[in-house]
């Protein structure tokens, strides 16, 4: 099997210092986060649901979000539980990972829960029972949720592996191995819907790949990056998990770009030099980005032009942005969800939750928060 390095994105950033910098010290005030500014009026989420699972290893921080479908939320414990919730009411609990805990997950349609774990095992379950419909033995660790689509779970495993599997059955249909490069990210970004018919999935060489998911061919193949530097550390470009608006491509990257890519024309609208290991937010008309030093930045979808640029949660470790409803929300290292005006980029309010917020989904107008103290909740507008 190939090997390649992985690197936690605190370690990446120390390596990187100290490749590019000089004998001469950071200044401290620097490196320290922003404190949160004080609001004159501040805006406030409603608590809607909220269930603890097992804290993330801080030197292996996980990503598990969770799932809805169907009015029910689908929930994953580190240690190797999968739960189902309807309103504050326990459907089901399943151990499903004695030994090896989660790692992936959740994702849930069709009637299937999707997990899996550091080993490289696949599991599915049944929505409505909690029992294991099948399990699947990947190449490498999953630790990037799965896809559903067309009949489809498509995976990537972290040795650089695009799988499918049948939703039904488990049975694997096909495998699409990615370019090997010598040093990524941890984790890979997560597969998602280019159309009907295929699967982008975003590497850590600068390209972008579609891929037809019933028969596993190829059909796009796009660089969305650039990176400079003369080691590998300085040119890691890992691209975060595409957002699709109508025909367009929007990706960001750490050490790289924002861009907005054109797949009908087959090029390129425009590029912003900005780093950021999380998805943007898209709407029609704006893209939305939160970087890697902990800016939110706004920009029309067609032009490029920077529309506003809110530096107030510098070096916070900020969460992917998302909108619910008329507010932009992106959380924190703290547990903070801030709200800010889509409009204007000015902070209007905030509400609190337990450590580093990992994940934010926004599903039929309700927040859902994933933190590495395993504090899971969903929140909506007052």
């Amino acid at each position: 099997m190939d090997k390649k390095f992985t690197l936690p994105f605190a370690l990446t950033i120390v390596a990187a210092a100290l490749v590019g910098c000089s004998s001469n010290k950071v200044k401290e005030e620097n490196t320290k986060p922003n404190a949160l500014p004080k609001l004159v009026q501040s805006k406030q989420l409603v608590p809607v649901f909220s269930q603890s699972v097992t804290a993330s290893n801080k030197n292996d921080d996980l990503n598990l979000q969770i799932a809805a479908d169907q009015g029910v939320l689908f929930i994953a414990d580190p240690k190797g539980i999968v739960e189902a919730y309807k309103g504050k009411q326990r459907l089901w609990s399943t151990k499903v990972s004695k030994d090896e805990g989660l790692s992936a997950g959740v994702e849930a349609a069709d009637g299937v829960v999707i997990v899996g774990n550091q080993k490289g095992q696949l599991i599915a379950l049944d929505q409505t029972s909690g029992q294991v419909k099948w399990t699947a033995q990947l190449s490498g660790s999953i630790i990037t949720a799965s896809h559903i689509q067309a009949g489809r779970v498509i995976t990537v495993s972290n040795d650089g592996n695009v799988y499918a599997h049948d939703e039904n059955s488990g049975q694997q249909l096909w495998t699409y191995r990615l370019p090997n490069v010598p040093l990524s990210l941890r984790g890979q970004a997560a597969p998602v819907q280019l159309d009907p018919n295929n699967v982008l999935i975003a590497t850590a060489n600068s390209y972008v790949y579609g891929i037809d998911v019933i028969s596993g061919v190829p059909r796009l193949q796009r660089r969305v990056a650039v990176a400079e530097g003369r080691s590998d550390v300085q040119r890691l470009n890992s691209v975060s998990t595409p957002v699709m608006m109508g025909q367009f491509m929007v990706t960001t990257s750490y050490q790289g770009q924002v861009t907005v890519t054109d797949l009908q024309q087959q090029q390129v609208v425009w590029s912003d030099d900005v780093s950021s290991r999380q998805r943007p937010e898209v709407t029609q008309s704006k893209v939305f980005v939160s970087t890697d030093d902990g800016k939110v930045i706004a920009y029309d979808l067609m032009s490029g032009q920077k529309l506003w640029e809110n530096d107030q949660l510098l070096r916070r470790n900020l969460s992917n942005p998302v909108l619910l409803g008329s507010d932009l929300v992106v959380g924190d290292f703290d547990g903070v969800l801030s709200l800010i005006d889509p409009n204007t980029g000015n902070l209007i309010g905030r509400s609190n939750t337990k450590g580093q917020v990992s994940s934010l989904r926004v599903i039929d107008n309700q927040l859902y928060v994933s933190t590495q103290k395993g504090a899971l909740s969903v929140w909506q507008n007052r």
